[in-house]
């Protein structure tokens, strides 16, 4: 203390200086130490906040968890979005490790050309992308392992899935603590293979039902079952048209007590035919009875068509065959899909064929979701028109769009009450087949629900044809063996939506988030003027050649003689006047350009300076304001003493 008296003012200021650097290295330290659990998330839409569906699955999880996170540093170096993408990802692993109580442990790896990492990144099998012109391959992606080696891959992180980032992490996980295959119970009156006590058994079984069976353990239920097995997490139900009373209070019951249902239902049935000449025959499901309780109906005799997506094929027309636009045969697209939903994100392309119209019932607590929708030039047809052999010209000729999107996929949840509200049917007197006896009393059984224990989530679809091997691959045959080519995502969408209602009602509650990269709007739109204004002179100067380039041919034509050229004074003279033209439109194109540039410069400056100037010099400028104030009260102070003392 004697010697900070007596050092002077420099060595005093040295000294604070030191113990000010010594106090924020150990305010950092202890707050890196203690108060990092406690953080405040001021992002919009709370970017960084784990959601409550995630620390409901981080909480249960019974075993460790490994995660190995594999990521090229070159990968980064050479595209800044993949750099930031890593960050965000390796935060939010960061975090989960710090909520799951010691359960999760995380790992990185540096990934780097002819590395350990590199070969085990490759072993588990996740994606390479090339970084560099000598084909060099970069890792970003994400392995998880359980106790029992059961091993979970996001295989590429890519900046464009950054909204649903939190949900394919807790789903990984997820799956992780629960690594058998979910059951998924089948119920269709189709002859889709094995699905029952359906007419035509010995149909060949339609080829989605096989890839199904990779990811999900498929249980053919009877189209008559009295009662959902325990064991089953999710129902596939495909064309109800022969449920009886029975099998429907049975399916009531599974989705109000937690149970989840994926359901096909069509307002005309092609594929029950040749493909084209529908069954006019009852081919419009009947499942009133659940749907309404859904807050869901399915328009009466209606199809949906859409100009947009409608699919070009070839047609008899006339006595010849057309090209035509067929409304009902619909190719759809992202701008059909509701991106925030993890079932329609990813899909790029489903195809439809005369799908019906979901309606959303008014006064119903289950709220309802449109997933996929047909584009603003629709019109709902009626299903009458399509019974034999359409008329595609026609359908074409006589269209007339309602302006409004129609709901062809839906999503239900909520709490709904039961379609059977005094209970369900007592007992069967007899039985719809030899080799099943009557059941007894439902009551004696399960406890009837008039409402839902758990909110439902249940997914509609008004189109049956979409699962069919026609509407979503191209058929060829290879060494006499039936080959399918995908051109479509029509079973990628079932895989994802049975992946989404298998899995737990935390993971389900997982939606979309907002990126973390924020572009400047306002940059965007200078950008955007001026590139308008770039493609308009473009437009311009390309006409202008098209039309030079017909001049020219038009005056060398008939000049040419024994390989040679004779051009007349006018010509001459309208070819240099042509190149001096392009000469000034080209100016004018970089004139443009250079204009674009300048103003992103110049706001360039201006946000620069804000983000680095700007804040010091406030804070000058406060303090200034802040020690002039001081000085005038501390004289108004000190004159106010010299008036008392006098």
């Amino acid at each position: 203390m004697t010697w900070l008296q007596n050092s002077s003012k420099s060595q005093r200021a040295i000294t604070g200086l030191c113990l000010a650097l010594v106090l924020l290295l150990s305010v950092n330290i202890f707050s890196n130490m203690v108060l990092k659990p406690y953080q405040l998330d001021l992002t919009e839409n709370r970017l960084f906040t784990v959601s409550s569906g995630t620390q409901k699955i981080l909480n249960s999880l019974d075993e460790p968890v490994t995660l190995r996170l594999y990521f090229t540093k070159a990968l980064g170096e050479g595209n800044p979005d993949n750099a930031g993408h890593f960050i965000r990802v390796r935060e939010l692993l960061e975090r989960y490790v710090g909520l799951a109580d010691g359960k999760i442990r995380l790992e990185l790896f540096d990934a780097a050309p002819f590395s350990e990492p590199e070969d085990k990144a490759m072993a588990f099998g996740l994606n390479g992308v090339p970084f560099n012109e000598s084909g060099d391959l970069g890792y970003f992606g994400l392995v998880g392992t359980n106790s029992t080696d059961h091993v979970e891959l996001i295989r590429l992180f890519s900046p464009d899935r950054e909204h649903f980032l939190e949900y394919d992490i807790t789903k990984l996980i997820y799956r992780l603590a629960n690594p058998e295959k979910k059951s998924v119970g089948l119920i269709s009156s189709l002859p889709i293979g094995g699905a029952g006590a359906v007419p035509n058994q010995d149909a060949p079984r339609w080829p989605f039902i096989d890839q199904l069976r990779e990811f999900f353990s498929v249980e053919p239920l009877p189209s008559f079952v009295e009662e959902i097995p325990e064991h089953i997490d999710v129902l596939l139900i495909i064309h109800p048209k022969k449920l009886d009373e029975y099998a429907l209070y049975a399916i009531d019951q599974f989705v109000l007590n937690g149970g989840r249902a994926l359901v096909f239902l069509d307002a005309v049935v092609e594929s029950t035919g040749k493909i084209g000449q529908p069954n006019a025959s009852g081919t419009q499901s009947q499942f009133d009875l659940l749907l309404s309780k859904w807050g869901l109906a399915l328009l009466p005799e209606g199809v949906a068509t859409d100009l947009d997506a409608a699919r070009r094929i070839r047609v008899q027309h006339e006595g010849r065959i057309a090209v035509a636009d067929y409304v009902a045969w619909l190719t759809l697209g992202p701008d059909n899909f509701d991106p925030a939903d993890v079932v329609t994100s990813d899909i790029g392309r489903l195809n439809m064929g005369t799908p019906g119209v979901l309606l959303e019932l008014p006064d119903s607590d289950v709220t309802v979701t449109p997933l996929v929708t047909t584009g603003p030039r629709s019109m709902a047809v009626n299903s009458r028109q399509f019974f034999g052999r359409p008329d595609v010209v026609g359908l074409f000729r006589g269209f007339k769009p309602s302006n409004e999107r129609l709901t062809l996929v839906a999503r239900a949840t909520g709490n709904a009450k039961s379609a059977f509200p005094a209970g369900g049917p007592s007992i069967r007197i007899t039985a719809p087949t030899d080799d099943r006896a009557a059941t007894p009393d439902n009551d004696t059984q399960r406890p009837h629900l008039t409402e839902a224990r758990v909110p439902i989530n249940t997914i509609v679809v008004s189109d049956v044809d979409m699962l069919h091997d026609e509407f979503w691959a191209d058929i060829g045959e290879e060494g006499g063996r039936k080959t399918l080519v995908p051109n479509a995502n029509n079973v990628d969408f079932v895989i994802n939506a049975l992946d989404n209602l298998t899995g737990s009602s935390a993971l389900i509650e997982l939606r979309g988030r907002t990126q973390s990269s924020r572009p400047f709007h306002l940059i965007q739109r200078i950008r955007q003027n001026a590139e308008q204004q770039f493609r308009q002179k473009e437009r311009l100067l390309q006409e202008r050649l098209a039309k030079a380039r017909a001049e020219m041919e038009s005056l060398t034509a008939g000049g040419a003689g024994d390989g040679q050229l004779t051009l007349s004074l006018e010509q001459r003279e309208r070819i240099d006047a042509f190149r001096k033209e392009m000469i000034q439109t080209r100016r004018e194109l970089r004139d443009v350009q250079r204009a674009l540039r300048t103003d992103l410069e110049r706001l360039d400056s201006w946000l620069k300076f804000i983000n680095i100037g700007a804040v010091p010099i406030l804070l000058i400028l406060g303090a200034v304001i802040v020690g002039f104030w001081r000085r005038r009260r501390s004289r108004k102070t000190a004159k106010l003493q010299e008036k008392a003392a006098a």
